[in-house]
This record gives C-alpha cells, structure tokens and sequence, in this order.
C-alpha cells in the first residue's frame, strides 16, 4: 500500500484508543451480569471479532499503511516467540509458587478433579487469548506503540502505551484501585519492552496469555481451586518475580537488537 495523507499522529492514536474502549464497553453491556462460561466464551469470541477488524481499518485507512508494521507476523513465524513469551512468565511463576508455598504463605486446595481442573484450563488459554492477549497486545503493543514509536524513541513509545493501557483499563472499569492501576502500568511497560526487544508482539501475547490465564484459573473465574493467601500469590508469584526474571530473560536474549533510544521506519509498501 502506498504512502498517502493521512490524519496527525495524536488523532490516529485518540481514535483508536476510544475504539478499543468503546468494544470493551459494547462487549461488556450486551452480556452484563453474573459470571459464567458460556458468557465468557461470547465475549472472547466477539471481542476479537470487533478488534482485529478495528486495527484493520485504522491501519488502512489512517495510517495508510502496511500490515506488517504493527509486528504480528504469521504464528509460522512467531510460535517461538509466542513460546518463549509463554515460558518467561510460566517458569519464574513456578519458582514463585513453589517459594510462597514452601514457606507458607499460601495454601492452595484442589475443590475439584484433576481432568476437569485441566480441562478449564485448556478453556481459559483459548479465552484470554481471544478476551485479552490477542486484542489487547495488537491494539496497544502492536497498534499505538508502533505509531508512537515512528517519531518517539522506544522508550518513549513505551511510556506512552503504558499510559494509554491504564486509562483503558480505568475507562473500562478493569483497574480503578490503586493496585489495579499499577499492575496495569507495570505490565504494560513489561509487554512494551518485549515489542522492543524482538520487533514484534508475539513473544508479550504469550506472555499475556500465561499470566492471565494462571491468575483466572486460581481465580473466581476458574472456580477450582481455594486459595488462602491470595494476595501474597497475586504480589510475589503472579507477579514481582514473573515480571522480573521474565523481563531479565527477554532483555539478555536480545541484548544485540535492544535499542531504547530507535525509533521505527514506517514502511510505506
């Protein structure tokens, strides 16, 4: 696609950012109410279904540009990122757990079967990569911080998805404590580091995909597990240690491409 007029960055960025609000909210007032399964499952499914075509027409129509700028490649190409993404968060949350546990912090019993126990599971990888990972690392790893990257720094562009991925959390009624938001804030600068670290957004998809669907799984929404001491779980094995090591990972992988202060070409073809 060729280069052609197109709106001022900072529109580009308001209109997709009320965008992804805006689904969020639709999606959450057409299936309000108590939780349950199938509803997740629609709201994963419509969810997804709004974004992709949403970043579609923002990137041909306000950006004039390419596809493979906002860095999602085929899952031919991005598996092992994907994977590693995985990996980063699941193996330091597993020394995590194994620390709040051996020290007893936390006291975890099963209330169901191991089948069914794995069985949600399985469910909720599908769902919070379709509810969360997917939409939410192309819009605001993928869409916003590609853009803002083409005339800020890396970490500049960085900065300012976190930012932008907090009020969206706050808008969306996802964060509105002063926790929520901090975890938002911390997780975006994590992801947004990972989009600089291997120029693209599968490596934070899989990232995102673990860590939230083990936090749902020992969650409400999971529903199999009782857990006391949830909040130490949450802070040191979900989350301080996670990020940390998972970041540290990341960045010692790919020290050679790492460039904090880079901005990225826009391809115009």
């Amino acid at each position: 696609m060729s280069a052609g007029p197109r709106l001022a960055l900072p529109w580009r960025v308001l209109v997709v950012s009320v965008g992804a609000v805006l689904v969020w909210l639709l999606v959450g007032a057409l299936l309000d109410g108590d939780y349950d399964r199938p509803t997740h499952v629609v709201r994963a499914i419509l969810t997804t279904v709004l974004v992709v075509p949403l970043v579609v027409a923002a990137r041909r129509l306000l950006d004039r540009r390419p596809w493979t700028g906002l860095g999602l490649p085929s899952l031919r190409t991005g598996w092992r990122r994907l994977l590693l993404g995985m990996a980063c968060w699941l193996i330091p949350a597993a020394v995590g757990f194994a620390l709040c546990l051996g020290f007893g912090w936390v006291e975890i019993r099963l209330r169901t079967s191991a089948p069914h126990a794995l069985g949600v599971a399985a469910l909720l990888v599908v769902l919070v990569f379709l509810y969360e990972a997917l939409p939410e690392e192309l819009v605001f790893r993928g869409y916003l911080q590609r853009n803002l990257a083409t005339r800020l720094p890396a970490w500049q562009a960085v900065l300012g998805q976190s930012v932008l991925f907090t009020l969206f959390g706050f808008l969306v009624g996802a964060a509105t404590s002063p926790d929520r938001l901090l975890l938002f804030f911390v997780f975006a600068l994590v992801l947004g580091g990972f989009r600089v670290a291997t120029g693209d957004i599968w490596a934070g998809i899989g990232f995102h995909v673990a860590f939230q669907t083990v936090a749902q799984l020992f969650g409400d929404v999971g529903a199999v597990f009782d857990v006391t001491g949830s909040g130490v779980l949450g802070l040191v094995a979900m989350g301080a240690i996670p990020f940390t090591f998972g970041w540290a990972a990341v960045q010692r992988l790919h020290r050679d491409r790492l460039s904090w202060q880079a901005r990225e070409p826009e391809p115009t073809g």
